[in-house]
């Protein structure tokens, strides 16, 4: 995959990298681009030669968000065979839904639905040099790209609204202090420390516990403790008799790379209902 708008390519360790490619517009969201998006991400989650994700932005931004260059018409969906086909979820298949772990490479500005893209990835690396803000009220519209459910829960209703209600962009250095960034870093350090995750992850983190556990991570917000609880059992019940929970210890003890042999899409739990 290696369109204009996006780039594609998977290294030997099994990290892929995706970058938005439309460093003349500041990576502005296109309906290529964002199509190009969904399809990478898809494929991610069904190899399972892939074990982990960075997204990055070409050039000195992340993602600008909606195209503005024709203002006017920059939230006209009547062209596209209007409201019956809108969804605000910006990418048709967005970064927390895929079960490998997803890396968000934020080497400069993320506004709008970029930062909003930005934030349905598992972890995120900010350049403090950046500009960051969901800005839509200001744009006369709201937050979208489920920017109501990730924000809340990534860092609670108070910040969440300063962050949405305001419409203000901020600092590397001020996100960082919000709790949205993992890590924030000089530009020039924001791939490779992305990269130096997922690799990492790649490399030492079976490929299915960490598919399972992002599952459960990211709905457990809407669960009890003791739905929690249940889902751990169920979920430890259907990991535990296979060959990776024996080559972990294994390795650790031998000091040497684990050898991998549990897939995603082969091994697959029937997810565990709520009590």
């Amino acid at each position: 995959m290696g369109d204009s708008d996006l780039l594609f390519e998977v290294d030997s360790d099994g990290v892929a990298l995706i970058t938005l490619n439309r460093p003349d517009v500041m990576n502005a969201c296109s309906g290529d681009l964002l199509q190009g998006l969904a399809d990478a991400y898809r494929r991610c989650d069904e190899d399972d030669d892939i074990r982990a994700v960075v997204v990055t932005g070409a050039g000195r931004a992340f993602c600008a968000g909606a195209d503005m260059s024709d203002a006017e018409k920059t939230f006209d969906v009547s062209g596209s065979g209007g409201f019956d086909d809108f969804s605000a979820a910006g990418c048709a298949v967005p970064a927390f839904s895929i079960r490998k772990l997803v890396v968000a490479a934020v080497n400069g500005h993320a506004i709008g639905l970029g930062m909003t893209l930005a934030m349905q990835c598992d972890l995120r690396i900010f350049a403090r040099e950046g500009k960051y803000g969901i800005v839509q009220v200001r744009r006369g519209v709201m937050g979208d790209a489920y920017s109501h459910w990730t924000m809340v829960r990534l860092v609670g209703l108070a910040r969440a609204a300063e962050i949405m209600l305001t419409g203000k962009t901020f600092t590397g250095d001020e996100i960082e202090a919000l709790g949205v960034a993992n890590r924030v870093v000089p530009s020039n350090e924001v791939l490779s420390t992305a990269l130096e995750l997922a690799r990492d992850t790649a490399i030492h983190a079976a490929p299915l516990s960490v598919a399972v556990s992002k599952k459960l991570l990211w709905e457990s917000n809407e669960l009890t403790a003791a739905e929690v609880e249940h889902k751990e059992t169920e979920l430890h019940k259907h990991i535990m008799p296979r060959p990776d929970a024996i080559e972990g210890p294994v390795s650790h003890v031998q000091r040497r790379a684990p050898e991998w042999k549990g897939r995603v899409s082969r091994d697959w739990p029937k997810w565990p209902e709520g009590r």
